[in-house]
């Protein structure tokens, strides 16, 4: 079983511990197939099980993320958190954090964060990757963006993750169930595994 670094599960996030670990264990296994890209990283809890997983291929994940925070942790909406309000700008700011934690568990040499909007990053990628993690904005087109723009970077047998997919509304926003069905009803996605919120679809 694998052993995680103290502190990992008291990290902001909205990632449970057995998702998280699922995380690891797919980016360990897609690593050996090519390159991992992170689309919402927040605070770096997600990140940081990524890259545990590629560190043992002696890889590195690339993540995706503007930090000034998703549509529902903006100031007056359910999950803001104040601590990640800058001082300077009086704006939702998670940079600061993100960079703290993966100092701080000892990742910063297996990750490459790209401080933008995906749909911009999207526009100048070129690299197939083996593992795509959607886990950004939840308006329906956002989350439509993200799957549009990235999953044609897909190489097959490569892995997409999805977070934060529920079955009944009243249990969470559905942008992310939305981009789980269309991926299935492509035919170009099978289920490889679903641990709480967390699916994970293998390409075909």
């Amino acid at each position: 079983m694998a052993k995680f670094p103290k502190g990992l599960s008291t990290i902001k996030g909205f990632l449970s511990s057995e998702e998280g670990e699922s995380l690891y264990k797919i980016s360990k296994l897609a690593s050996n197939l090519g390159s991992i890209l992170e689309i919402g990283s927040y605070c770096g809890k997600s990140t940081i099980y990524l890259a545990l997983g590629c560190r043992k291929n002696g890889k590195v994940v690339f993540t995706i993320d503007h930090h000034r925070g998703s549509e529902e942790h903006q100031i007056g909406e359910f999950f803001h958190d104040p601590d990640l309000v800058s001082t300077q700008t009086g704006e939702v700011d998670s940079f600061l954090e993100f960079r703290k934690n993966i100092f701080d568990m000892g990742v910063e040499n297996n990750i490459v964060p790209i401080v933008a909007r995906s749909s911009i990053v999207a526009s100048a990628w070129q690299t197939p990757l083996a593992m795509i993690f959607i886990d950004g904005g939840h308006s329906l087109e956002t989350a439509l963006d993200d799957y549009r723009n990235w999953s044609q970077f897909l190489m097959k047998d490569g892995f997409l993750a999805i977070h934060d997919v529920f079955e009944a509304p009243e249990a969470g926003g559905q942008a992310p169930r939305a981009i789980y069905d269309l991926a299935i009803a492509s035919g170009l996605f099978s289920l490889f595994l679903e641990v709480a919120s967390l699916r994970i679809l293998k390409r075909l």
